[in-house]
This record gives C-alpha cells, structure tokens and sequence, in this order.
C-alpha cells in the first residue's frame, strides 16, 4: 500500500514490537506464579488443573519464544485503522495471482489474528502449495474490537453485528467492491451477520458452525439423524462446561480485572483451547501460548469479555439469512445441526464433515479448513 492511499484511508502499517520491558515483566510474573490449591484428582473435571498449568507456565517462561512467534506475524504486513472512532488491526496480503477472490477471515474467542497464521499463504499462493491460480485469495484478517491489537475499546456496543458492518466498512476501504468472509465462533456469528447485512457485492460466508438450536417444535426432531443426537448431546457437554459464557456476558470487569493482573489466569481462563480437557484438542501448546501472550500484551481481557455482555444486552430478534452460505463440520467441534441450521439459513449450498479436528481448526488442521474454502468459493 503506497503512502497516498495509507493517508486517504487512514490506513497505518502496523509492527507487532512489544517492548523488551513486558517480556520482563512477564517473566517476573510467571516466576512468582501462585497456584491453587489443586483439586482433590486435580483433573480436567472442576477447570484447569494445576498439572497442566505447571507444566505451560514452566514452558511459557524458559522454553517459548516469543520473538520467534513475532517474527512469525511479522512476516505478513500489518495494518491499524480506525472504524466508528474505533482501531482496528488487521493483516492484508494479497495475492500474486490475477483476479484473486477477497477474502475475510474471522477469527474466534478467545482468539485472534494469530488464529490464520498458517492459511495465509496457502490461501493467497495455492500454485506453490499444491493448489490452483484459480484458487487464489487476497487475504484480510482483522482483530475484532477488544481482541489482539484492535485496542482499546472505545465505547459500548459492539455487537456481532455492529462488527460485521465495521468489517463491511474495512473491505470497501481496501478497495474491495466484493468479498466472502470465513469464521469459527465468534468469527462465525459475525460472518453470518454479514450474510445478514447483504451488503453490495458480497460472495457468500463459509463457517465452521452455524449455531442454530432446537425451538422446541416436535416436528423438528422427526427429521433428525443418528449423528444429530449426538450433537445434542455435545450441545449439552458444551453448555455444562461453558461458565466463561455467563461470566462474561454477566460480570465481564470482574473477571478481567483477574485476568488483566494474571497472565496465568490468562491461560487457565483460555481453557477452551484444550476443548475443557476433554482429550480431543488438537492445538500445540506453543500455538496456546502465542494466542495468550498477544491477548495479554495487548491487555484485552476486558474487551473481550465485554463483547458477550454487549451481544446479550443487544437480544436481537432471530433472522432467517438468505445468503450464500457453506458450512464445514469437524469431528471434535460444536456439530452444527442441519435441519435446524437449514431453519434459519435459506441457502446452504456447500456442506461438508471432517473426521478429524476440532473447535479451532485453523490451528489444528489449517489444511483441510483452507481446502474446504476453496471449494465454496470455487461453486458458482
């Protein structure tokens, strides 16, 4: 991006540099880390367990380099803007080949852009990773107000919804006059606002869940298959061990005046990443640790936090989306049910099931979520 274009847009190159005197600090505090008492089987069973945060804090402090993981973000030109007076960071690269599809990538909670490091370049140059030119993406993956580098958050409101149209506001201030969006958890619920808002141009959502539930019609359980049953079922593991839901749609200054203060805190609050220890995860533990240390840098555990109370305070009425919508469904993930995401989606045009990976596939299994977007983007 060249300077005239950075400063009629208000679009400023970004470095992730973070000060030598905070990776001291951190070092400190992970020296004087003050476990709990540990639980009686000190399991997965009642939240994180002393042995899995020992053996992280030990790795996080003598054996993670985060320079080399900033390096690894450096390689791919960052960016800061501000939309509704509020700053967004995101990543953009485009792609070598001509007539490259863009491409909008959103990412989860409590995750960031560090979420697609590893699709990136897969996405923007297929021909040098097995692929097609005809494949090709220009690449755009922000960090939602309040999460990574889109620091501070400068005023209430910001809803899925409101994000979707800052987004919106981001492509066409790149010069895009049309665009997709791929997203998982939170990135998919901002992704389906944005099929929601239909804005001029806009090629369709590819997501890794559509959070669509029972509405209590009997008639919608005649048309279930064996394997939906089992998504009710995890439907139900998720909901019992989900509490970071409630907190932080409830009470989220509280628990980020814990977290901002902890960075093992941090850590222990980002259970999820281990899928609550259930054994199915996935994600390396330097990938986890690169995820919390941006999070804790960038102090973001209250912006964070705030965003579920902003959605809940919204309640907004249910819409069925009439676009362009494909869904990809991993083994170990929330299982998106078809005939209630079919409810409230008209036009699911692309389906498919992996039997291997998780809730954050882009860190597990980056391959087959960047193959899975090929496809629906390839569909007419």
């Amino acid at each position: 991006m060249n300077s005239t274009t950075t400063h009629a847009t208000g679009v400023r190159p970004f470095i992730v540099d973070i000060p030598q005197a905070d990776l001291d600090d951190l070092g400190d505090r992970l020296a004087r880390t003050r476990l709990p008492q540990p639980a009686p089987a000190d399991g997965w069973e009642s939240g994180t367990p002393n042995a899995y945060l020992a053996e992280a804090v030990a790795r996080w402090r003598d054996g993670f380099d985060w320079r080399a993981a900033e390096a690894r973000m450096n390689e791919f030109p960052h960016f800061i803007t501000e939309v509704d007076d509020q700053p967004i960071h995101f990543i953009h690269v485009r792609s070598p080949h001509e007539g490259a599809t863009p491409l909008l990538l959103a990412h989860t909670y409590p995750g960031s852009f560090v979420d697609y490091l590893d699709m990136i370049e897969p996405l923007v140059d297929p021909v040098a990773h097995g692929g097609r030119a005809e494949d090709a993406f220009d690449v755009v993956v922000p960090d939602a107000p309040g999460f990574g580098f889109s620091q501070p958050v400068t005023g209430a409101g910001w809803t899925v919804g409101r994000v979707a149209a800052a987004y919106d506001t981001l492509m066409r201030r790149l010069g895009y006059d049309s665009y997709g969006i791929h997203g998982s958890d939170n990135g998919a619920m901002v992704a389906r606002e944005l099929g929601l808002l239909d804005p001029k141009g806009f090629l369709g959502l590819h997501v890794l869940q559509l959070f669509s539930f029972p509405s209590g019609d009997p008639a919608e359980f005649e048309k279930l298959e064996p394997q939906d049953y089992a998504g009710l079922e995890h439907m139900q593991w998720f909901q019992s061990v989900g509490a970071y839901n409630t907190m932080n749609a409830a009470r989220p200054q509280t628990i980020a005046a814990a977290l901002s203060d902890s960075p093992v805190g941090h850590l222990a609050y980002a259970e999820l990443f281990n899928s609550f220890g259930n054994g199915t995860a996935l994600v390396p533990l330097d990938l986890i640790l690169t995820e919390v240390s941006v999070a804790w840098f960038a102090n973001a555990s209250a912006g964070m936090s705030r965003a579920y109370r902003d959605n809940a305070l919204a309640a907004a009425e249910p819409r069925v989306s009439d676009a362009r919508t494909g869904v990809a469904v991993f083994k170990d993930d929330f299982q998106t049910i078809k005939v209630f995401a079919e409810r409230d989606n008209s036009n699911i045009v692309h389906w498919s099931r992996f039997e291997r990976g998780g809730h954050y596939a882009a860190l597990e299994v980056p391959d087959l979520v960047v193959g899975d977007i090929r496809a629906f983007f390839a569909r007419p």
